[in-house]
């Protein structure tokens, strides 16, 4: 009897191995073809977005055509256009009508901006800088003489930077950068890209701080497409992660990432001071006060001597510029009354309008920005004075008595602080 059991036994091991063995192979099966729906979505809503945001073949299709039929020039039209020196590289866009690439142009990197579209509407919250609901490239017109071109150049400054006894200095600056071939004359298809390049307040700054450490150089142009200078490291700190691992990261865990990535202490200190520094070259400059009105940390970058360069500067707007945009608008509350994301007024409730009023000044959240940066890893010796510091420049508002005055000093402060303790070191 025992002898019949164990060969029952031995007759069912076939058939639950069989059994076995076909569950294993079906959830084999699931699971790749789970993985295989999965890698497919992603690579779809990955290309899907990338064809929406990199459009880079339609900019420089459209510059061509423009360039080759003589409506626009300038100092990359050739290298863009006819001999193939400026190439489009990695896309960067984070918009579609803002296109964005890293680019070689010869043995030169740089990074490639071209506006896209025009809108059609004002949003204060997201378009920072409207384009003109004219057809593009149409000003100058034929005709018009250079003298002419610097009475329209020059009423378009004193809307956007108000009443600047320098004005006619900066006109010949634009002239002057206008001239792509150095001929020493401004042709009508060159004007007509400085004028379609002057409604972009990147532009602009970048003509007006051409001289100053902190912002990039310009290039190059064609119509409203412009190179500026590659900058090394695109942020003030963290790594970039495939989108997908970012929806699975929760918020307070990547900023502890972000800490972990940051540059030594003294490096640190010494970018810092340079974005201090940035924040006195736009704050009450030779042609008016900016604005930043996106200081988040994308925007900022250095390079291999940690020097602060600015990464985007598209966000940093004129204040009369600004105040003429947000008055009068409709608001219900204080959250009706921003620009950008950083750049806030106040809701007139008794008028339901929003005043001209900025809140905080570029320094308070620029501070604002910095405080964790600065205060993970100073010295000891430094560290409450600092802090003491950071706090008080984060109080600033600009509304308060003697404002330009506690600026001023705040600022002094937070440098001497810094350029203290790393003056010594290597990094310095």
């Amino acid at each position: 009897m025992a002898r019949r059991l164990f060969a029952g036994a031995w007759l069912r091991k076939p058939y639950y191995s069989q059994v076995r063995f076909s569950y294993m192979r079906m959830k084999y099966l699931f699971f790749s073809w789970l993985g295989v729906f999965i890698g497919s979505w992603i690579i779809y809503v990955q290309y899907s977005s990338y064809t929406e945001l990199c459009r880079g073949h339609d900019c420089k299709k459209i510059i061509c055509d423009k360039y080759k039929t003589g409506v626009i020039d300038g100092s990359a039209c050739s290298s863009l256009c006819t001999r193939q020196t400026l190439y489009f590289g990695k896309c960067l866009s984070t918009k579609p009508n803002n296109q964005m690439y890293l680019g070689a142009w010869g043995n030169l990197q740089g990074v490639i901006k071209c506006q896209m579209e025009e809108v059609a509407h004002i949003d204060l919250r997201t378009e920072l800088e409207p384009r003109k609901k004219t057809i593009l490239f149409d000003k100058p017109t034929r005709g018009t003489t250079v003298q002419k071109f610097k009475e329209m150049v020059y009423g378009l400054f004193k809307a956007k930077l108000g009443e600047q006894g320098n004005l006619p200095e900066l006109v010949n600056l634009i002239l002057s950068v206008a001239d792509g071939n150095k001929d020493g004359r401004v042709s009508l298809p060159e004007a007509k890209s400085a004028w379609a390049l002057l409604q972009l307040n990147e532009f602009l700054l970048m003509v007006i701080l051409q001289d100053k450490e902190h912002t990039p150089k310009l290039l190059g142009f064609c119509g409203d497409l412009y190179v500026m200078e590659k900058v090394e490291y695109t942020s003030l700190f963290g790594i970039s992660l495939p989108w997908i691992i970012e929806l699975f990261i929760p918020s307070g865990f990547r900023r502890s990432i972000d800490q972990w990535f940051t540059p030594s202490w003294p490096r640190k200190a010494k970018i810092a001071i340079g974005l201090l520094e940035f924040v006195e070259d736009i704050f009450h400059g030779p042609y008016g006060n900016f604005l930043m009105c996106d200081t988040s940390a994308k925007n900022l970058g250095y390079n291999d001597k940690y020097d602060l360069k600015m990464v985007d500067m598209r966000k940093i707007v004129p204040e009369m510029n600004l105040k003429e945009l947000i008055k009068d608008r409709h608001c219900e509350s204080d959250l009706d009354c921003v620009y950008g994301s950083d750049c806030r007024t106040v809701c007139d409730q008794s008028k339901m309008k929003c005043t001209t009023e900025i809140i905080q000044p570029n320094l308070a959240k620029v501070c604002h920005l910095l405080k964790d940066y600065l205060l993970r890893g100073a010295p000891l010796e430094i560290h409450e004075e600092l802090e003491k510091q950071l706090y008080s420049c984060i109080a600033l508002k600009v509304s308060a008595n003697q404002m330009e005055m506690e600026h001023s000093l705040i600022l002094n402060n937070l440098k001497t602080l810094l350029w203290k303790k790393i003056s010594h070191t290597n990094d310095s």
